[in-house]
């Protein structure tokens, strides 16, 4: 199992974007994410701070893409 990167809220935000994500709705500071085909996830956007890894890997979960595809998308 590929090691998960350390990576800020942002820059999550700014990958899934890439691959047809949209950012649906923004509560406080977690931004909703949907993409067209229903899949969507919710990334945590604090100021200075790295996603945890759990929680990146929950995220890749829930959008169906792989450590290495996240990397690419970075």
């Amino acid at each position: 199992m590929p090691a998960v990167p350390s990576v800020r809220g942002e820059r999550v935000v700014r990958a899934l974007e890439k691959s047809g994500f949209a950012v649906a709705r923004i509560a406080g500071s977690h931004h909703i994410m949907r993409h067209p085909d229903g899949r969507g996830t919710t990334v945590p956007v604090h100021p200075g701070r790295d996603v945890a890894k759990g929680t990146l890997r929950g995220i890749l979960g829930d959008v169906g893409i792989t450590v290495e595809e996240l990397r690419r998308l970075l």
